[in-house]
């Protein structure tokens, strides 16, 4: 099965799954129309122009706007990262020091 988290599931939200669990108390007790009136009130809210309100059905039906990749002022993030190689090396286990390393070769990287 795995690890739920680094599958892309939800972390635990515990205020979500309190309002759902008052939810599906409300349709148990026969009250089909909850959820529905939030959504009308939320709406109407949108509709009188409250800028929260809209931006919540906007962010409900479009999706929230995808968040700029920005740097600390200094350094532009993209820009960091200009070659990416794979490289072999060939290790001799009575070597020590590390000097059996090989650097690749300019023709060989990508």
């Amino acid at each position: 099965m795995g690890n739920r988290k680094s599958r892309g599931q939800q972390r635990d939200k515990p205020f979500r799954d309190a309002l759902r669990m008052e939810v599906a108390a409300a349709q148990e007790a026969g009250d089909k129309r909850s959820l529905r009136r939030i959504a009308r009130k939320l709406l109407d809210r949108a509709a009188g122009g409250d800028m929260s309100a809209i931006k919540e059905v906007a962010d409900r039906l479009d999706g929230k706007v995808a968040q700029a990749v920005v740097g600390d002022g200094k350094d532009d993030p993209i820009k960091l990262i200009n070659r990416i190689e794979r490289v072999i090396v060939r290790h001799d286990p009575e070597n020590r020091d590390g000097s059996d390393i090989q650097a690749p070769s300019e023709s060989g990287s990508l």
